[in-house]
């Protein structure tokens, strides 16, 4: 990778997590809501929460956005309708059991909850063998133009089975944490945000034209941002020069910066779980989309 490369990389897991070389027996496959990727070996198992499908309805549907077979990962509580909307944006590693598990707690909360495969157009994460190469070869080609399409994809398929959307919200982890706040920025029909450790500035290039800091003073959505005070990949000078650029704009979006935490405190699979900060950070997100009218 070059140094643009690893910068953004670093923002989007933690410059911590950089081994050049996994072994491909260590590259557990990944399928949609079920597996985990390698980055995160050996899994956490002793912290990681399993949320049963019970009273659920869920698994994975198949969208058609411009052509192409887009997975989505659907929980809802079952049999309802006029349920409010959240949509679910994965980290790198994509749509996997943490982040299906994600969506099965806001289920039982009585959302119809969301979480789309983003990057299935641009390869298979699963043949990687390392995250550098995951980065370069799947993560950094896909146009942020092509994720707010598909975005609003999922967004209409919502509306059209039993999901309220004028009660929508979107929250995301790490690269979805970016994500968050573009999409809040791209769609103002968004209710509220959570953006969990998303990468605030970038280098600029055509598949990624504009950074969240950028997009903040047009912003009307309000996001709160979940961040780590000792994550090494999203500095507090980054965090600053965002708030400074969100108060230019009107959408009372906030920070919550937990000092006590690195990158990806909220991923209860790996080692970098910080569980107080994680549960102080989810109690946050929930009154935060309350407050804003989507629960």
């Amino acid at each position: 990778m070059d140094d643009h490369q690893k910068q953004d990389a670093a923002s989007l897991i933690g410059a911590s997590a950089f081994p050049d070389g996994f072994d491909r027996r260590t590259f557990m496959k990944v399928s949609i809501g079920t597996g985990f990727a390698a980055a995160v070996m050996p899994v956490a198992a002793q912290t990681m929460i399993m949320t049963d499908t019970d009273g659920l309805t869920a698994g994975t549907i198949s969208l058609t956005v411009n052509g192409e077979q887009v997975p989505v990962y659907r929980a809802q509580p079952a049999g309802k309708t006029k349920l409010p909307v959240i949509l679910v944006i994965s980290e790198i590693f994509g749509v996997h059991e943490h982040i299906a598990d994600v969506a099965r707690r806001f289920a039982k909360l009585g959302y119809l909850a969301l979480a789309p495969d983003l990057f299935v157009r641009q390869g298979d994460a699963k043949a990687a063998i390392s995250i550098p190469e995951l980065i370069k070869s799947v993560v950094s080609k896909v146009p942020d133009q092509q994720v707010m399409t598909d975005l609003d994809a999922v967004v209409a398929y919502a509306k059209a089975n039993g999901g309220d959307t004028s009660r929508m919200g979107i929250t995301g982890f790490c690269w979805g944490g970016r994500i968050t706040w573009l999409y809040s920025a791209h769609n103002p029909q968004v209710r509220a945000g959570v953006a969990w450790y998303g990468q605030l500035q970038g280098t600029r290039s055509a598949l990624n034209p504009m950074s969240a800091t950028e997009l903040a003073p047009a912003l009307t959505v309000p996001v709160l941002g979940l961040y780590g005070g000792k994550d090494t990949g999203i500095s507090q000078d980054s965090i600053a020069t965002m708030k400074a650029a969100l108060a230019t704009g009107k959408s009372q979006s906030e920070f919550v910066v937990f000092p006590n935490s690195g990158h990806a405190f909220h991923a209860d699979y790996r080692a970098s779980y910080v569980e107080a900060d994680a549960k102080e950070g989810w109690k946050k997100c929930l009154a935060w989309f309350t407050a804003h009218g989507v629960a």
